[in-house]
């Protein structure tokens, strides 16, 4: 196939695709540069530092100090075991010997292929889910059975598995049909993919998981629909989550965009003290407020295109289709060797976004304090989310890196602090 073919036309496919790379690596930096709040007070806000021994009794620090030691190891063995499969799919011919093994059409083979490689990933890390999940329960922040948290964790491979099927079928496809030049239509199909799993998915994965209703009638839903009109944030309803079947944790949040964006609030959460909750949703107001996940959805787009112009360069590597023994992109063989190139590029590209994630969750924060002007009301709902979710109070930078996508509470609410004393309110 053309890959096995060196020549002019073969080296200008490939500087065109460098080139494709780097112009969209390049919007997607713009962007993130123009849309990314990196301050979230406005200019002249006092610096207030952190402190957890301010806010929190040295038992709920201990508490939270011994939950996240419990749970760290098998966190970073089942990120290790990631990351030995997807090199395994990549530098050896592990992943080919099993697509080859498999009979059919080449398109199903390829289904296949990313059902069974994904399926021993999937087993490998199974006792290691079951490990944190104990540790989850020791702490009380699980209320699943086995039944439950199987059904779910098996319902989560199945998505995934469907979209990473979906995406290495499509490229199999192009690089058959489209040779040298298939990363044109993949860099465009990325990123419509994207778009639109963003308006699917709260409609079709998040239904999976959990039950929503709207939040019944009565003051608290009252003054949730005044505030985000006084916030001029049109919301159709806010619903509630059955969270409390599998999880003790408080939580809301907002997704999708357009005709599908709600907000969620864990039922959990409706424990609170209503002016808690209604701080909480007016965070989610500003997400919403601000296009936070339309403007996600589009650098997330963007990405993708760019990720489909990288894997036309990693993949169409002759020397790592040599070790992968993958005849060419367009084989089926070449499924494991896709599959374990997107995964490390998932791990990869996720602290760039968490980066960006904090930066969007303190201007979501700033924004609940302009609606509400209410500080302290907003470090006690911090306090409560912490010790109730069991947050990691100071996590050690190389956590922070790889895994913090919000500010520590610590954080949260030395922002509140700062913005009390910039608005002349007092100090929480």
């Amino acid at each position: 196939m053309e890959e096995t073919r060196p020549g002019r036309r073969t080296d200008g496919g490939v500087r065109a695709a460098g080139v494709a790379l780097v112009v969209l690596g390049a919007a997607v930096a713009v962007l993130v540069a123009v849309t990314t709040p990196w301050h979230a007070l406005r200019g002249g806000a006092p610096e207030v530092a952190p402190d957890p021994a301010r806010d929190f009794t040295p038992a709920q620090i201990a508490r939270a100090a011994a939950f996240d030691s419990a749970v760290s190891l098998p966190a970073y063995l089942s990120l290790a075991v990631t990351l030995i499969v997807a090199g395994v799919l990549i530098l050896t011919p592990a992943g080919a010997w099993a697509v080859d093994r498999l009979r059919g059409p080449w398109w199903v083979r390829v289904l296949l292929g990313v059902l069974v490689l994904s399926a021993v990933s999937l087993l490998l890390k199974w006792p290691l889910g079951m490990w944190y999940e104990t540790r989850l329960r020791a702490f009380g922040l699980s209320t699943q059975d086995w039944a439950s948290w199987s059904a779910d964790r098996l319902k989560g491979f199945a998505v995934q598995a469907v979209m990473t099927a979906v995406m290495i079928l499509a490229v199999v496809w192009l690089a058959r049909r489209a040779r040298r030049r298939w990363w044109i239509p993949a860099s465009i199909g990325a990123f419509a993919f994207t778009i639109a799993a963003s308006f699917v998915y709260p409609l079709v994965v998040e239904p999976l998981f959990n039950d929503f209703r709207p939040l019944p009638a009565g003051p608290l839903r009252a003054d949730l629909i005044a505030m985000a009109a006084r916030d001029g944030v049109p919301v159709e309803d806010v619903l509630v989550a059955d969270a409390s079947r599998r999880t003790t944790a408080l939580n809301a949040y907002v997704s999708g965009f357009g005709a599908t964006r709600r907000i969620v609030v864990y039922d959990t959460l409706l424990r609170a003290p209503e002016k808690e909750v209604e701080l909480v949703v007016a965070h989610e107001l500003g997400h919403a407020k601000n296009g936070d996940v339309l403007s996600g959805t589009l650098v997330g787009g963007l990405g993708a295109a760019a990720g489909a112009c990288l894997l036309f360069l990693v993949a169409g590597s002759p020397s790592l289709r040599r070790r992968a023994r993958v005849p060419s992109v367009g084989d089926p063989r070449a499924t494991g060797l896709l599959l374990g190139l997107m995964t490390v590029a998932t791990i990869l590209s996720g602290p760039a976004e968490n980066v960006v994630s904090r930066a969007v969750e303190a201007r979501a924060d700033v924004h609940a304090l302009d609606l509400t002007r209410d500080p302290a009301t907003f470090a006690a709902m911090q306090r409560r989310l912490a010790v109730t979710n069991l947050s990691d109070l100071s996590p050690d930078a190389f956590e922070y890196f790889l895994y913090a996508s919000h500010p520590t509470p610590p954080q949260r609410i030395a922002l509140a602090r700062s913005w009390a004393r910039q608005n002349g309110l007092p100090e929480p």
